[in-house]
Parts: structure tokens; C-alpha cells; sequence
């Protein structure tokens, strides 16, 4: 049943990232993202990692698509249509493809030898976390806030310039 529940998991999760490669419309992409990112959660949940899972439906799930979604409601609407027609799509289609040539036979190789995964205590998380992870954690948090600041101020100037104003 595990198995059959990860299948499941892994299809929706996969099924997601191409929704969000796939679809032209931001919002969409928004949502399939926020699909992926649950389905990884629920994978989580197969493999014992309960905080983790909460960690990724908490902080991913939540915080993130709703930023993201903040973001594209504050962005000007004429930008849509050049965001929409890149044009280096077949590009990204073919790292995508070698990216995916790469990680097939690197899983197929470690899922023959057999090896087992490691269960993570809450300790063992909370330290690495408090520790090794805690700089590098503050910096994408503060990159996030910087990337959230640069949006509204774009949206909110009249030539793109960031100089403010309105619609005078």
C-alpha cells in the first residue's frame, strides 16, 4: 500500500512541476506549484518524516505560493504577455530533458543497490537546523523579503524605475 500511495505521490508531484513548465498563465503555475509541493510533503509522510512534511506544507505550501502569489498580484499586467511568450522555452525544454536523463538512471542505480534511508530524529533536524543550516536559512529569508520589497515598488512606479508615483 506504501508503494502504491508513493506512485501516487510522485505522479502528482511530477504532474505539478509540468504544470508549472507547461502553463502560460502565472497563477496557474502558482497553484500547480503549490500541487508539487504538497504531493512532496505527502512523500514525506510515506517515508516517516512527519516534521518535515509539516515543515514543507507550512513554509512551501504556505508561505511561499502565497508570497508568490502577493507578487503577481502587485506586478503591472501589461508585463504578462512578455512573460508569457518566451521565446527560450525549447532551451529550458532541453536541460529539463538532460537534467531528467541525468537524475532517471542515478535513482535507477541507487534503488538496485538496495540501500535503505535514515530515519531523522527531531533533535538531530532542530540542531542541524539551529546550527549548520541557521545562516544560510536567515539569508534565503532575507533574499525573499528583498524579492518581495523589489515587487511592490516596481508595481507601484509608472515607468519601471522604482521612483514611486502613481497614476498621475
Amino acid at each position: 500500500m506504501a508503494w502504491f500511495v508513493f506512485i501516487l505521490l510522485a505522479v502528482l508531484a511530477i504532474g505539478g512541476g509540468l504544470g508549472v513548465v507547461v502553463t502560460r498563465n502565472v497563477v496557474h503555475a502558482a497553484l500547480s506549484l503549490l500541487v508539487s509541493l504538497v504531493a512532496v510533503a505527502g512523500i514525506y509522510l510515506v517515508l516517516f518524516a512527519e516534521f518535515l512534511a509539516l515543515v514543507q506544507v507550512l513554509i512551501y505550501g504556505g508561505a511561499i505560493i502565497i508570497v508568490l502569489l502577493f507578487a503577481i498580484m502587485l506586478t503591472r499586467t501589461d508585463e504578462y504577455p512578455r512573460i508569457a511568450d518566451n521565446k527560450q522555452w525549447p532551451l529550458a525544454a532541453i536541460a529539463a530533458l538532460a537534467l531528467m536523463g541525468v537524475l532517471v538512471p542515478a535513482f535507477a542505480i541507487d534503488s538496485l543497490e538496495g540501500t535503505e534511508a535514515q530515519s531523522a530524529s527531531f533533535t538531530g533536524i532542530g540542531e542541524s537546523l539551529f546550527t549548520t543550516w541557521a545562516v544560510p536559512f536567515e539569508i534565503a529569508s532575507l533574499v525573499l523579503l528583498v524579492a518581495l520589497i523589489g515587487a511592490i515598488i516596481i508595481a507601484r512606479s509608472d515607468d519601471g524605475t522604482g521612483s514611486g508615483g502613481g497614476d498621475s
